[in-house]
């Protein structure tokens, strides 16, 4: 039990709590608002990873290659994904907070926190399924449990990042992330460091 806590009270260190999250982030008005999780394929530790990005006004899906869960490599693949913002004004904007939970994976992203972006960790209790689990399950469709990542083409993915960004949301009165999404041409952002 000493150890359980000892463990959370670590993660609680890893970067800023959600109860400190700016409350207008719920209302998903503003674009520019991220929530990051993990693909596995399989549990090889030698296999990439994907790390998948819901912005969460547009519903807009991102998948980044990684090539392993390790948190250096998770830091190292957002860290080159976001320089595709930070090195063009007009898109510096489009990433203000990336929220994670808790997982040893994300352990490094805080040190990517600037004026701009803020990193927000989830606390240890896992909040239920969210709108990034969904758009993962929709990415389970191409990409099976069981699949090794590394085996996936890069064409494979960009079409399965292309359906799920041009799928119709109830959530979104039936238009799609892309439709939804002015303010950036995923041609330029998707991010061509992102798959």
């Amino acid at each position: 039990d000493y150890i359980n806590h000892k463990h959370i009270t670590y993660k609680h260190a890893l970067g800023n709590s959600i109860e400190l999250r700016d409350a207008t982030i719920e209302t998903q008005e503003e674009f520019g608002h991220w929530k990051i999780d993990t693909v596995r394929g399989t549990k090889d530790k030698t296999d990439d990873v994907l790390i998948s990005l819901i912005e969460r006004k547009s519903r807009l899906y991102v998948a980044l290659r990684c090539p392993s869960a390790r948190a250096s490599d998770v830091k190292e693949t957002l860290e080159t994904w976001l320089s595709t913002f930070r090195n063009n004004v007009e898109l510096r904007l489009l990433c203000k907070t990336i929220t994670a939970d808790n997982g040893l994976e994300f352990a490094d992203i805080s040190d990517l926190e600037d004026e701009i972006l803020s990193i927000i960790l989830q606390g240890p209790i896992p909040l239920g399924p969210d709108s990034n689990e969904r758009h993962n399950d929709l990415l389970r469709r191409f990409i099976p449990k069981g699949k090794r990542i590394e085996s996936i083409s890069e064409h494979t993915l960009c079409r399965t990042l292309h359906w799920c960004n041009n799928l119709p949301r109830k959530i979104l009165h039936y238009k799609t992330p892309q439709e939804v999404n002015r303010i950036v041409d995923l041609n330029t952002v998707q991010f061509h460091v992102a798959i």
